[in-house]
Protein backbone atom coordinates (compact mmCIF):
# COMPACT_ATOMS: atom_id res chain seq x y z
CA UNK A 1 0.00 0.00 0.00
CA UNK A 2 1.58 3.44 -1.18
CA UNK A 3 1.66 5.61 2.30
CA UNK A 4 1.75 9.36 3.44
CA UNK A 5 2.15 10.31 7.19
CA UNK A 6 0.87 13.91 7.72
CA UNK A 7 3.13 14.62 10.65
CA UNK A 8 3.00 17.45 13.29
CA UNK A 9 6.51 18.75 13.53
CA UNK A 10 5.74 20.63 17.11
CA UNK A 11 8.00 23.93 17.18
CA UNK A 12 10.58 22.51 14.76
CA UNK A 13 13.51 21.89 16.82
CA UNK A 14 14.73 18.10 16.64
CA UNK A 15 14.14 17.67 20.47
CA UNK A 16 10.74 18.99 20.42
CA UNK A 17 9.50 16.18 17.51
CA UNK A 18 7.94 13.02 18.69
CA UNK A 19 9.72 10.19 18.59
CA UNK A 20 7.08 8.64 15.80
CA UNK A 21 7.15 12.00 13.82
CA UNK A 22 11.45 11.39 13.73
CA UNK A 23 10.89 7.40 12.76
CA UNK A 24 8.28 8.19 9.86
CA UNK A 25 10.15 10.87 8.65
CA UNK A 26 13.54 9.05 8.49
CA UNK A 27 11.50 6.10 7.02
CA UNK A 28 10.29 8.57 4.34
CA UNK A 29 11.66 8.53 1.22
CA UNK A 30 10.30 12.21 0.59
CA UNK A 31 9.47 15.06 2.58
CA UNK A 32 6.94 17.48 1.29
CA UNK A 33 5.52 20.79 2.97
CA UNK A 34 5.61 25.02 3.03
CA UNK A 35 9.07 26.36 2.13
CA UNK A 36 10.32 27.20 6.31
CA UNK A 37 9.32 23.82 7.15
CA UNK A 38 11.35 21.84 4.72
CA UNK A 39 14.41 23.65 5.87
CA UNK A 40 14.08 22.86 9.05
CA UNK A 41 13.98 19.03 7.67
CA UNK A 42 17.17 19.56 5.62
CA UNK A 43 18.87 21.19 8.68
CA UNK A 44 18.52 17.23 10.45
CA UNK A 45 18.36 15.42 7.65
CA UNK A 46 20.45 17.41 4.83
CA UNK A 47 20.50 13.99 2.29
CA UNK A 48 16.76 13.49 2.80
CA UNK A 49 14.81 14.54 -0.67
CA UNK A 50 12.35 17.69 -0.05
CA UNK A 51 10.04 19.19 -2.44
CA UNK A 52 8.28 22.64 -1.24
CA UNK A 53 5.80 25.14 -2.06
CA UNK A 54 4.98 28.66 -1.04
CA UNK A 55 2.50 29.95 1.36
CA UNK A 56 -1.07 29.70 -0.91
CA UNK A 57 0.07 26.84 -2.54
CA UNK A 58 -1.25 24.64 -0.08
CA UNK A 59 -3.80 22.57 -2.39
CA UNK A 60 -0.91 22.05 -4.87
CA UNK A 61 1.25 20.94 -2.01
CA UNK A 62 -1.29 18.33 -0.97
CA UNK A 63 -1.45 16.99 -4.65
CA UNK A 64 2.16 16.69 -5.04
CA UNK A 65 2.12 14.35 -1.63
CA UNK A 66 -0.35 12.16 -3.51
CA UNK A 67 1.54 12.30 -6.65
CA UNK A 68 4.84 11.25 -5.37
CA UNK A 69 3.33 8.63 -3.01
CA UNK A 70 1.82 7.02 -6.58
CA UNK A 71 5.05 6.71 -7.68
CA UNK A 72 5.80 4.00 -5.04
CA UNK A 73 7.70 6.26 -3.01
CA UNK A 74 6.80 6.80 1.36
CA UNK A 75 5.80 10.11 1.89
CA UNK A 76 6.18 12.40 4.64
CA UNK A 77 3.93 15.38 4.72
CA UNK A 78 5.09 17.85 7.23
CA UNK A 79 3.61 21.01 9.24
CA UNK A 80 4.37 22.88 12.44
CA UNK A 81 2.91 21.94 15.53
CA UNK A 82 -0.36 19.55 15.12
CA UNK A 83 -1.42 19.52 11.19
CA UNK A 84 -4.47 18.92 12.64
CA UNK A 85 -5.07 22.27 14.48
CA UNK A 86 -4.68 24.75 11.89
CA UNK A 87 -3.02 22.79 9.78
CA UNK A 88 -3.64 20.50 6.20
CA UNK A 89 -4.73 17.45 7.60
CA UNK A 90 -8.39 18.32 6.64
CA UNK A 91 -7.54 19.21 3.08
CA UNK A 92 -5.41 15.93 3.52
CA UNK A 93 -8.03 13.75 4.13
CA UNK A 94 -10.76 15.82 1.73
CA UNK A 95 -8.17 14.71 -1.73
CA UNK A 96 -7.58 11.32 -0.21
CA UNK A 97 -10.48 9.79 -2.03
CA UNK A 98 -9.55 10.44 -5.44
CA UNK A 99 -6.48 8.29 -4.65
CA UNK A 100 -7.70 4.96 -3.57
CA UNK A 101 -4.40 3.84 -3.23
CA UNK A 102 -2.77 5.70 -1.34
CA UNK A 103 -3.27 5.31 2.65
CA UNK A 104 -3.29 8.45 4.70
CA UNK A 105 -2.01 8.39 8.44
CA UNK A 106 -1.62 11.27 10.99
CA UNK A 107 1.33 11.30 13.44
CA UNK A 108 0.34 14.30 16.25
CA UNK A 109 2.45 16.59 17.41
CA UNK A 110 2.63 19.58 19.51
CA UNK A 111 0.66 22.53 19.07
CA UNK A 112 1.67 25.85 19.31
CA UNK A 113 -1.07 26.84 22.34
CA UNK A 114 0.76 23.80 24.26
CA UNK A 115 4.05 24.50 23.96
CA UNK A 116 3.73 28.16 24.53
CA UNK A 117 2.04 27.39 27.75
CA UNK A 118 4.72 25.82 28.94
CA UNK A 119 6.68 28.63 28.66
CA UNK A 120 4.91 31.24 30.44
CA UNK A 121 3.21 28.77 32.82
CA UNK A 122 -0.25 26.95 33.56
CA UNK A 123 -2.63 29.16 31.69
CA UNK A 124 -5.15 26.34 30.29
CA UNK A 125 -5.48 24.39 33.23
CA UNK A 126 -9.11 24.66 33.20
CA UNK A 127 -11.28 25.26 29.43
CA UNK A 128 -9.84 27.44 27.17
CA UNK A 129 -10.28 28.23 23.57
CA UNK A 130 -8.14 28.10 20.57
CA UNK A 131 -9.10 31.52 18.20
CA UNK A 132 -7.37 32.18 15.24
CA UNK A 133 -7.54 36.08 14.38
CA UNK A 134 -6.66 35.67 10.40
CA UNK A 135 -8.98 36.57 8.47
CA UNK A 136 -7.79 34.82 5.55
CA UNK A 137 -9.50 31.77 5.50
CA UNK A 138 -12.59 32.66 8.09
CA UNK A 139 -14.48 36.39 7.97
CA UNK A 140 -13.88 38.46 10.76
CA UNK A 141 -17.43 38.49 11.50
CA UNK A 142 -17.38 34.81 12.64
CA UNK A 143 -14.00 35.18 14.36
CA UNK A 144 -15.89 38.69 16.18
CA UNK A 145 -18.69 36.38 17.50
CA UNK A 146 -16.19 33.61 18.79
CA UNK A 147 -14.30 35.64 20.53
CA UNK A 148 -17.44 37.45 22.02
CA UNK A 149 -18.90 33.92 22.89
CA UNK A 150 -15.47 33.05 24.64
CA UNK A 151 -15.05 35.97 26.58
CA UNK A 152 -18.72 35.42 28.03
CA UNK A 153 -18.51 31.95 28.99
CA UNK A 154 -15.26 32.96 30.69
CA UNK A 155 -12.66 30.68 28.59
CA UNK A 156 -9.16 30.92 28.96
CA UNK A 157 -8.14 31.64 25.73
CA UNK A 158 -5.45 31.12 23.12
CA UNK A 159 -5.00 33.59 19.83
CA UNK A 160 -3.03 31.98 16.84
CA UNK A 161 -2.24 34.72 14.29
CA UNK A 162 -2.55 37.13 16.10
CA UNK A 163 -1.23 40.03 13.73
CA UNK A 164 0.95 40.10 10.60
CA UNK A 165 2.16 43.03 8.17
CA UNK A 166 -1.60 43.49 6.87
CA UNK A 167 -3.22 42.66 10.28
CA UNK A 168 -1.47 45.47 12.72
CA UNK A 169 -4.46 46.20 14.57
CA UNK A 170 -6.21 43.03 14.91
CA UNK A 171 -5.05 42.31 18.16
CA UNK A 172 -6.36 45.30 19.45
CA UNK A 173 -9.87 44.83 17.74
CA UNK A 174 -9.97 41.13 19.68
CA UNK A 175 -9.09 42.89 23.06
CA UNK A 176 -11.64 45.37 22.74
CA UNK A 177 -14.36 43.04 21.93
CA UNK A 178 -13.07 40.97 25.03
CA UNK A 179 -13.05 43.83 27.33
CA UNK A 180 -16.43 44.12 26.99
CA UNK A 181 -16.87 40.64 28.85
CA UNK A 182 -13.32 40.39 30.92
CA UNK A 183 -11.83 42.44 33.61
CA UNK A 184 -9.56 44.65 32.17
CA UNK A 185 -6.66 43.13 34.86
CA UNK A 186 -7.01 39.93 33.26
CA UNK A 187 -3.65 38.46 33.24
CA UNK A 188 -2.61 37.59 29.71
CA UNK A 189 0.90 36.92 28.06
CA UNK A 190 2.55 36.88 24.71
CA UNK A 191 4.96 33.76 23.66
CA UNK A 192 7.41 34.77 20.66
CA UNK A 193 9.71 32.20 18.90
CA UNK A 194 8.24 29.39 21.00
CA UNK A 195 10.65 26.07 20.50
CA UNK A 196 13.16 28.73 17.95
CA UNK A 197 16.05 31.05 18.93
CA UNK A 198 14.79 34.12 20.66
CA UNK A 199 12.01 32.33 22.46
CA UNK A 200 10.64 34.98 25.11
CA UNK A 201 7.41 35.94 26.95
CA UNK A 202 5.93 38.82 28.59
CA UNK A 203 3.06 39.35 30.78
CA UNK A 204 0.52 41.69 30.56
CA UNK A 205 -3.64 43.06 31.85
CA UNK A 206 -5.95 42.20 29.39
CA UNK A 207 -5.82 46.39 28.95
CA UNK A 208 -2.26 46.71 28.17
CA UNK A 209 -2.08 43.56 25.57
CA UNK A 210 -4.71 45.90 23.80
CA UNK A 211 -2.09 47.93 22.60
CA UNK A 212 0.95 45.75 21.92
CA UNK A 213 2.16 45.33 18.68
CA UNK A 214 2.45 41.20 17.65
CA UNK A 215 3.01 39.23 14.58
CA UNK A 216 2.93 35.77 12.93
CA UNK A 217 6.00 34.36 15.83
CA UNK A 218 3.83 35.37 18.72
CA UNK A 219 0.86 33.56 20.23
CA UNK A 220 -1.09 35.30 22.69
CA UNK A 221 -2.36 33.74 25.91
CA UNK A 222 -5.75 35.46 27.80
CA UNK A 223 -6.58 34.15 31.19
CA UNK A 224 -9.76 33.82 33.03
CA UNK A 225 -11.52 35.49 35.83
CA UNK A 226 -9.67 33.05 38.22
CA UNK A 227 -6.01 33.57 36.22
CA UNK A 228 -3.36 35.23 38.26
CA UNK A 229 0.57 35.47 38.12
CA UNK A 230 2.50 33.57 40.48
CA UNK A 231 6.60 34.14 40.67
CA UNK A 232 6.62 35.52 37.00
CA UNK A 233 4.50 32.74 35.47
CA UNK A 234 0.54 32.48 34.44
CA UNK A 235 -1.60 30.34 36.33
CA UNK A 236 -4.83 29.64 36.26
CA UNK A 237 -6.69 27.59 38.77
CA UNK A 238 -8.24 23.94 37.95
CA UNK A 239 -9.98 23.97 41.39
CA UNK A 240 -8.15 21.71 44.14
CA UNK A 241 -8.20 22.72 47.62
CA UNK A 242 -5.86 25.48 48.90
CA UNK A 243 -5.46 27.12 45.33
Amino acid sequence: MKQIYIIGMGPGKYEQMTVEAIKKIEESDVVIGYTVYTDLIKEIWPDKECLSTPMTKEYERCVIAFEEAMKGKTVAFVCSGDAGVYGLTGLMLGIAPKYKEVRVSTVAGVTAALSGAAIIGAPLIHDFAIISLSDLLTPWEKIEKRLECAAIGDFCICLYNPGSKKRVDYLQKACEILLKHKNKNTPCAIAKNIGREGEEYSIYSLLELKDVKVGMFETVFIGNSMTKVIEGKLVTPRGYNNE
